[in-house]
C-alpha cells in the first residue's frame, strides 16, 4: 500500500507540498510506506531490520510479552509518574542496569524519547553540548531542544571535542556520541572522548542503540567493552527495539542522573509509559542474551560473511554499509535485491550526507547456511552490477 501524493489546488495554503514532492521525486528522495506481511513461506530474507539477535520472534520473548499483556493489559494507562509504572518496569530497569554495568536505569517509551530526555534535562541555558557530526537524529533534535549552546564537531575527532571544551564559559557540558554508527557501523573512540571529557569536567553521553547486544562482553555494549560502563561521569542511552527485539528505550547512569530525569525530563514526565507487553518482551530478551552470549559473536560472524560478499572491509558491528553514491543507484539496487528475495536497507539524504547514498545491510544472529549462501549470491551480483553502472 502506498499513500497518494498530495493533491491541492493553486492558492491552497498547502500548495507548496506539491512542489516539494515533485522535487523529492526528481532527486530520488521520495519515501513510501511498504507494510510487510508476517513472515512465512516465500517471505524475503530480512537484512534491513535491526533485530540483530533474532529475538523479535523468539518464542520466549513473545511469551514474555503475552504474559505481561495478560497481567497488565494492553497499555500502561498513564505516564510513568501517574499509573504508567509497573513492577515489571522496575524489574527491567534493575536488570538492564546490572547487565550493562550501570548503577541505575530509567525506561522511556522509545530510544528517541530517552535521548531527548537526557540531553534536555542535563543541559539548558548556561550549558554547552559538544555533539559529534554523525549522531542520530534523536540526539540532533535533543540538541535543538536543549536551549544550550551547541558545538558540532567532526566525526570521531577527540581533538576537536577538546578544543570546543577548552575555552567554554559554561560551567556544565555534555559530550554526545553514538557508540556505534547507525549508517557506517563504525566504533566511536570512546576512551579518547572520555579522557577529553573528564579533563574538562564534562559528562560523556553515548548512545548504545547499535552497541547493545553486539559489542562488549556478552553483548553488554561498547562502554562495557572499553571499561567505561558505570563511571561517575558517563551516561548511556539504549533502545529496546534493536538487539532486544521489542520496543522502548532507557537511560543508564548514576542514581542522581536517574532521579533528576524523573523530576525534569519532559519526554518522560509527559509521555505515556512504555506498554507492559513491550516491557515483558524486552525483559525476556535481556534474559535470553544473558544466558546465550554467543548470539553476539554470531552477529559479527554473519556481518563478516555479508561484507565479504560485497567486497567491503570486515565490519566491527552488525551494520555493513555499501556506498553507491547517488540515491537512484541505491534505490535500484535495493529493489533488485528484494525482487530476488533479500530485503536490504537503503539510506539516502538526509539520513546520510549528499553523495553518501548506500545499501545498509544488517546482520542477524541465527541465519542458516543456506540463507547466508543465498544472500551472499544475490548481494554479490546486485552490488557488482550497481558498481558497474556507476
Amino acid at each position: 500500500m502506498t499513500r497518494p501524493d498530495p493533491a491541492v489546488t493553486p492558492g491552497h495554503p498547502l500548495a507548496w507540498l506539491d512542489e516539494i514532492a515533485t522535487a523529492r521525486t526528481a532527486d530520488g528522495l521520495r519515501r513510501r510506506l511498504r507494510p510487510r506481511a508476517p513472515d512465512g513461506p516465500g517471505a524475503p530474507l530480512d537484512l534491513a531490520g535491526n533485530d540483530y539477535l533474532g529475538l523479535a520472534t523468539d518464542p520466549r520473548v513473545v511469551a514474555g510479552g503475552v504474559a505481561a499483556l495478560r497481567a497488565w493489559g494492553a497499555g500502561a494507562t498513564g505516564s510513568r509518574l501517574v499509573t504508567g509504572s509497573t513492577t515489571l518496569h522496575a524489574e527491567l530497569e534493575r536488570e538492564l542496569a546490572g547487565f550493562c554495568g550501570f548503577a541505575d536505569a530509567l525506561v522511556f517509551s522509545s530510544g528517541y524519547a530517552a535521548n531527548l530526555g537526557v540531553v534536555s534535562a542535563l543541559t539548558g541555558p548556561g550549558a554547552l553540548v559538544v555533539s559529534d557530526a554523525a549522531v542520530h537524529a534523536s540526539l540532533v533534535d535533543a540538541c535543538r531542544l536543549s536551549r544550550a549552546r551547541v558545538v558540532v564537531t567532526p566525526h570521531a575527532d577527540p581533538d576537536a571535542v577538546a578544543a570546543a571544551l577548552a575555552d567554554r564559559p559554561e560551567s556544565r557540558a555534555l559530550v554526545l556520541t553514538d557508540s556505534v554508527g547507525s549508517a557506517d557501523g563504525d566504533l566511536a573512540p570512546l576512551l579518547a572522548l572520555h579522557r577529553v571529557a573528564r579533563r574538562h569536567g564534562a559528562v560523556l553521553v553515548a548512545d548504545e542503540a547499535h552497541g547493545l547486544g553486539v559489542r562488549g562482553p556478552g553483548g553488554r555494549g561498547l562502554l562495557a567493552e572499553t571499561g567505561l560502563a558505570g563511571e561517575h561521569d558517563v551516561v548511556a542511552t539504549v533502545t529496546l527495539s534493536k538487539a532486544l527485539g521489542s520496543q522502548g528505550g532507557a537511560v543508564l547512569g548514576p542514581p542522581g542522573v536517574v532521579a533528576h530525569l524523573v523530576d525534569t525530563a519532559r519526554s518522560f514526565i509527559f509521555d505515556t509509559g512504555l506498554a507492559p507487553a513491550a516491557v515483558g518482551s524486552a525483559l525476556a530478551a535481556l534474559r535470553v542474551l544473558a544466558t546465550e552470549p554467543e548470539r553476539s559473536a554470531d552477529v559479527l560472524r554473519v556481518a563478516g560473511v555479508l561484507a565479504a560478499a560485497v567486497d567491503v572491509p570486515v565490519p566491527v558491528s552488525a551494520v555493513v554499509p555499501v556506498l553507491l553514491g547517488e540515491p537512484g543507484p541505491a534505490v535500484a539496487a535495493a529493489a533488485a535485491c528484494l525482487e530476488r528475495g533479500v530485503r536490504v536497507g537503503c539510506f539516502r539524504p538526509p539520513s546520510v550526507p549528499p553523495g553518501g547514498s548506500r545499501l545498509r545491510l544488517t546482520a542477524r544472529a541465527g541465519l542458516t547456511g543456506p540463507e547466508l549462501d543465498h544472500a551472499a549470491t544475490v548481494l554479490a551480483e546486485v552490488v557488482a552490477d550497481a558498481r558497474a553502472r556507476a
